[in-house]
């Protein structure tokens, strides 16, 4: 039986790379990639002149123009990088059946039994780097027995690593220190590329079957996937390789950083399974219009719109599917996008069920310069299943006007959910509780039907307003008190009605249940105020007056 071999795959300059293809102007230029966030922009992905120059993933564009006044951006398009992502899952097929997207910026591949088709394990990395200098894209591979240490090997092997330098070494700096020496160290060394990348040598790196745990004992402990402040604190125990933490109990550990660490080192080693799930080709509804000339005004989105929507529906309707959600982007003539996404209250493959709420998005989109393409996609679709009406006449007809009853509410949903949204649209079901602040539960109006039937009557009537116990000062006994103090005023009561006991449910702790049994009265005060008042025999805490709602 082959061991498993497991290949992974680092596409280092990704999101920048995949610009360049394109643009062959500024392939000697520092180019980076501008993602928003929140009111800043950073950068997401460089190229190797940008790194060079001794920028980093992540830095502000302020800093980064500052240290590189020659850099040219480009802002960042989720969509187009997530499906060139797919399109180089595909293209990896070439080389195993097994291939899965391993973030950030790889690929995974099961090659057990695949190797010997390429002339045996480097010659397949050897066929796959050269593929992709081919397309334009930088690739660093990894092998070794399993994913986390194939993922290891891949950005970290060969690296100008820190774990034998004290904790006064350049990587603990500040950045602005340390983009000044990483470019005044490439000034002197400009002929090379970054110190993390050497050559074709540092692009393969290969753990032989059954080694796993000498090819990452070298390695820092940053190449297990953790998080930054587990790396930190794990470097300030003197704790920097891989190598430092197997011999490491695995208790002690777990307590101090976390499972994930635990987790993660098991993964590695081989100890604990780590699936590989390949992508599926899951199929796609979209349809797409390019304009002959860019437009910005709404009717000429919506004419677009009109002739898109029917192309949609079609797809989606030769599947037996309908859109619960559709989003429409704008390519823009400067090569940005405009997105605006809908929600739908029900499964919909009919335009005129989809169009108003495109319709009411449509004024808010930016067409900066002009649009000159548009794009429709159903991103979440459900089956829609066709309904004939049968039986007594009579029967049939009142099961159509229900039909049409409830696809009024929802299409009534779908408009207000596409201004506040759907989450903000809710409606209550009857819970099997007789605690009286669990006797409903909220749920999404757009995700459940109504409920079915009556709702179930309490033993006692309820009161019309319900809110957390408020505390009463009264007598301290279970009789209903003549007079008592709530909300800092006097209150005289005329009558009373109850008890209503009521016990918690034994098999929860519920804090607020911790008071014990309570005896729920109506009480009726001199100005024809009707309160709900409980009095907590006292569980855990101290027995006593509380109000906890108010009737009409």
């Amino acid at each position: 039986m082959h061991a498993r071999r497991i290949l992974s795959v680092w596409f280092p300059y990704l999101g920048a790379e995949r610009l360049l293809r394109r643009l062959d102007k500024l392939t000697d230029i520092p180019f980076a990639v501008v993602a928003e966030d929140g009111q800043a922009q950073i950068l997401s992905s460089l190229s190797k002149d940008a790194m060079a120059a001794g920028l980093h993933q992540g830095q502000a564009l302020r800093d980064a123009q500052a240290i590189c006044p020659e850099l040219v951006t480009w802002l960042q398009d989720p969509q187009a990088e997530a499906d060139f992502m797919c399109a180089l899952v595909r293209w990896a097929g070439r080389f195993s059946p097994w291939v899965a997207a391993q973030a950030p910026g790889g690929l995974v591949l099961d090659i057990t039994g695949c190797a010997h088709l390429f002339g045996g394990e480097p010659g397949l990395m050897t066929r796959l780097v050269h593929d992709a200098e081919e397309m334009g894209l930088s690739a660093i591979c990894g092998l070794a027995d399993t994913p986390g240490a194939a993922w290891a090997l891949a950005r970290f092997a060969g690296a100008a690593t820190t774990t034998d330098r004290s904790g006064d070494a350049i990587d603990q700096e500040a950045r602005a220190t340390r983009s000044r020496a990483a470019r005044n160290r490439h000034r002197k060394r400009s002929d090379t590329e970054p110190a993390l990348f050497h050559g074709s040598g540092g692009a393969r790196r290969i753990a032989p079957p059954g080694q796993t745990h000498g090819a990452l004992a070298g390695l820092p402990v940053a190449a297990l996937r953790l998080e930054k402040e587990v790396v930190a604190q794990l470097s300030r125990l003197g704790l920097r390789r891989i190598g430092d933490l197997i011999g490491q109990p695995r208790a002690p550990l777990a307590r101090r950083f976390g499972r994930d660490l635990v987790l993660r080192l098991d993964q590695a080693l081989g100890q604990v399974p780590e699936p590989i799930s390949p992508e599926q080709p899951q199929p796609r509804y979209v349809t797409r219009l390019s304009l002959p000339e860019p437009v910005g005004l709404s009717d000429d989105i919506l004419a677009a719109l009109d002739r898109l929507l029917p192309r949609l529906c079609k797809l989606l309707s030769d599947k037996g599917q309908g859109a619960r959600a559709v989003r429409l982007q704008a390519l823009r003539t400067d090569d940005t996008v405009q997105a605006v996404e809908v929600g739908l209250a029900r499964a919909a493959d009919r335009p005129e069920h989809i169009r108003p709420l495109l319709a009411m998005k449509i004024a808010g989109m930016d067409a900066g310069f002009g649009i000159d393409t548009l794009r429709l996609e159903a991103t979440r679709v459900e089956p829609v299943h066709e309904r004939a009406p049968t039986g007594h006449v009579m029967a049939g007809k009142a099961v159509q006007d229900r039909l049409a009853r409830k696809a009024g509410t929802e299409e009534l949903m779908g408009r207000i959910g596409a201004r506040i949204g759907l989450e903000a649209i809710t409606r209550r079901h009857p819970a099997n509780s007789h605690i009286p602040e669990k006797s409903a539960m909220i749920l999404a109006a757009a995700w459940s039907d109504p409920a079915p039937g009556h709702w179930p009557a309490p033993p006692a009537p309820r009161p019309l307003m319900m809110w957390r116990p408020e505390p009463v000062n009264a007598p301290d006994t279970p009789a209903p008190p003549a007079r008592f103090r709530w909300r800092g005023r006097m209150h005289e009561a005329r009558a009373a009605t109850g008890p209503e006991r009521i016990a918690p449910e034994w098999w929860l702790d519920d804090v607020n249940w911790r008071s014990g049994v309570r005896d729920y009265w109506q009480v009726v005060t001199d100005n024809g105020t009707r309160l709900w008042l409980f009095y907590a025999h006292g569980g855990t805490m101290s027995p006593g007056w509380f109000c906890q709602g108010r009737f009409a």
